[in-house]
């Protein structure tokens, strides 16, 4: 589809109407508010928006209520991932970004989304205020993690791992374990349990399309996998918990 006369047509009526949009330093100056921890600022900031909240903003809709639910779901996106380069576990980040649009899609009342979208922003602030009390991890593990949930289905080898950041398996080896305390080996493990149990909460994808999806080798390994770490098996962990979630979202 050629876009370029609806384009045409609505820089126009943006100059007729002396429209400016917010410009993008000071828009993401307030993102890398959010990814420094600074929840009082984050506040301060989502304050001095809301008062004219569709300043510089286009228009996405001309349903008030979609226009606002299109905004958060922008700003969900962007600051999931500038937190995730800020040293958010990629699935939380992501994870938590996804909830709140759902949440958001099913919001009744513009400044109900409003009042979310603050929500969302301090909450991104406040879980980056403790990664940064916990410490930043080497890019190098960054990377590495953020492969691991990129590519969950795979086959994924300490040796693979390594090669992708240039190091000896040993030196990514003790590397990682120094900085997550864990072992490479159990935080794949867990980061596809993790990621099972989101699953498992909020969607209803099959247990053998879950297992499929997260590279195990049968089912009944995701099974007892799954079970080692969590106590109970992907069956009952979903009969405990969709039906509550779904419902909250």
């Amino acid at each position: 589809m050629n876009t370029n006369r609806d384009l045409n047509y609505r820089l126009f009526i943006q100059k007729e109407l002396d429209f400016t949009r917010t410009d993008i330093h000071s828009e993401f100056e307030k993102y890398y508010v959010i990814r420094s921890g600074n929840v009082q600022r984050v506040k301060e900031n989502f304050a001095t928006v809301r008062k004219d909240f569709n300043k510089g903003k286009g228009q996405l809709s001309d349903d008030p209520l979609r226009n606002n639910i299109y905004h958060l779901v922008v700003c969900a996106a962007i600051v999931a991932r500038i937190c995730v380069d800020g040293g958010m576990e990629h699935n939380v980040a992501y994870t938590l970004s996804d909830i709140y649009i759902r949440r958001a899609d099913k919001c009744r009342d513009p400044e109900e989304v409003l009042d979310l979208l603050g929500e969302l922003q301090v909450d991104f602030a406040q879980r980056m205020r403790e990664v940064k009390k916990t410490g930043t991890v080497s890019v190098h593990v960054r990377r590495t993690i953020d492969y691991i949930y990129d590519n969950l289905h795979e086959s994924l080898t300490l040796e693979l791992l390594a090669s992708r950041e240039g190091l000896h398996p040993s030196s990514l080896s003790k590397l990682f374990a120094k900085e997550t305390g864990v072992t490479l080996k159990d935080y794949i493990i867990r980061a596809k349990v993790t990621t099972a149990e989101n699953m498992l909460k909020f969607s209803d994808f099959s247990l053998s399309d879950i297992s499929l999806s997260l590279g195990f080798s049968s089912q009944s390994a995701f099974t007892s996998t799954f079970k080692k770490i969590t106590g109970i098996t992907p069956k009952q962990y979903r009969s405990m918990y969709y039906s509550e979630n779904i419902n909250q979202l």
